[in-house]
């Protein structure tokens, strides 16, 4: 009987082990998470009537993987509302809505008439490198003001990243792709438009639906009761094979089989996945192999702090009709931007209460996440307070830390994974998988779970 092994109970952990043991019940799985919880960052709170989330708030819908995982633990997710599709640029001391169509876009006052004549000069900027900035990316094709207005606060809405550090080509594959493909962002959205409208007139005349995007579309999607229910639903499922509150310290490789040493035995394995965050990963494997502990501890993390706020429904004078607001950085403040959860999903807050969840903190500004509680709280009621109009203390306080949060593709990204390849490549049996490497959504990290299950079960098909 094969003996499995996964360090790191996360949902790129967990989702590996159930899947191989769905697949292939006779094997001997077992994971090892250094907390005393699964889940990793995907965490749920519920406090004084609010549902919080600490980590991330949903998934979007256009992965069949995640879907496919969520019907197979017989969840029910939740979409978003309307709401969803409705979000806000904090720019020039008010909240502009940011632009849902091409006519919206040249109504809209986000950038000045200067910005969106420079836009039309995309088809013609020359292919850039293979990597390079997300800022140097955008520059190049779509102008400075885009990056600042438009593409800034989204590198920190998703990374809480710095787009003058973060790869495009990791960052963004599919945006560099169409570059490579078409010669040009705009040249592609209109070829791929008119292959939407055909297929979608091809599909109404074959009964089923068609669904061709430019950008990751989908609708923002969780679980009535937070997005943990998924980690729940998967360590309920693993049962005794999940071990949880045991670290793992070190690993070594004996003839054809793996050690272990953890915070409660020395276990032994025929294949090892490690799906802990890369700065974990190096510390494990430091003593067993330095080049890969280096490769992995090059992968930075930064600060961020996140602060949820309940109130009673009357105290917040904006109609939080939306998903919620981004800050460009050349904006000044001292928020990355907030979240007003409780709008676009249902159960995020009692009857007549709203939730605002505001991130503080990230790559351009960690100092800030590390402030204490007073002034953290202090720092975002001030900052809200003049965009939403919020009169008197909320009902509800919680913040959450966390010292290293979401990794950074920053460039050079791509070296560090040929690197952790050309390491992997001499021990059969060893695999990483997780957020720190090709993407970190939960979409990403469901869907590289199961191209390493599928890896390590065809193999042993092979042998």
């Amino acid at each position: 009987m094969k003996r499995i092994a996964i360090i790191g109970g996360g949902i790129s952990g967990l989702t590996s082990a159930y899947l191989l043991l769905n697949r292939r019940p006779d094997l001997d799985v077992l994971v090892f998470e250094a907390d005393d919880r699964p889940g990793g960052k995907i965490w749920t709170d519920r406090s004084n009537g609010f549902l919080c989330e600490k980590g991330p708030n949903g998934f979007l819908d256009n992965k069949p993987k995640t879907l496919q995982l969520c019907s197979n633990l017989g969840l029910d997710p939740v979409r978003s509302n309307e709401n969803s599709k409705k979000r806000f640029i904090f720019s020039e001391g008010r909240l502009k809505a940011l632009p849902e169509s091409p006519l919206s876009f040249l109504k809209s006052d986000l950038l000045s008439w200067g910005g969106k004549f420079r836009l039309l000069f995309e088809p013609n900027a020359e292919k850039g490198p293979d990597d390079e900035s997300v800022a140097s990316f955008i520059i190049r094709r779509l102008g400075q003001e885009a990056l600042d207005k438009l593409i800034d606060p989204m590198v920190s809405g998703i990374y809480a990243g710095d787009p003058y550090k973060m790869s495009i080509r990791n960052c963004f594959p599919r945006i560099k792709e169409l570059e490579m493909e078409y010669g040009s962002l705009i040249k592609a959205m209109i070829k791929i438009r008119r292959q939407k409208k055909t297929e979608a007139k091809s599909s109404v005349d074959k009964g089923g639906p068609a669904k061709v995007s430019v950008a990751p579309g989908g609708t923002l999607t969780s679980f009535y009761d937070g997005a943990q229910t998924i980690t729940d639903a998967l360590a309920e499922r693993l049962g005794k094979h999940l071990h949880v509150g045991v670290s793992v310290y070190g690993i070594t490789r004996d003839s054809d089989a793996y050690q272990l040493f953890t915070s409660d035995n020395t276990y032994t394995a025929d294949i090892v996945i490690i799906a802990s965050p890369a700065y974990a990963t190096a510390d494990i494997v430091k003593d067993f192999d330095r080049k890969l502990s280096k490769a992995l501890s090059d992968i930075p993390y930064p600060h961020v702090s996140v602060v949820c706020f309940g109130y009673r429904r009357e105290q917040v004078s904006h109609p939080l009709n939306g998903f919620g607001f981004l800050i460009p950085h050349m904006e000044d403040r001292n928020i990355l931007g907030s979240l007003w959860d409780s709008s676009i999903f249902p159960n995020r807050a009692a009857e007549g209460h709203v939730l605002l969840r505001t991130m503080i903190g990230g790559a351009r500004s960690p100092e800030m996440a590390t402030f204490d509680n007073n002034k953290l709280i202090n720092a975002v009621f001030d900052e809200l307070n003049p965009i939403l109009g919020l009169k008197g203390d909320p009902e509800m306080v919680n913040i959450y830390r966390w010292d290293r949060a979401i990794p950074q593709y920053v460039l050079g990204h791509s070296t560090i994974l040929e690197t952790v390849n050309d390491r992997l490549a001499g021990y059969p049996g060893l695999y990483l998988t997780g957020n720190s490497y090709r993407g970190i959504g939960i979409n990403d990290c469901i869907e590289n779970a199961y191209k390493v299950t599928d890896q390590i079960l065809a193999g042993m098909q092979e042998s």
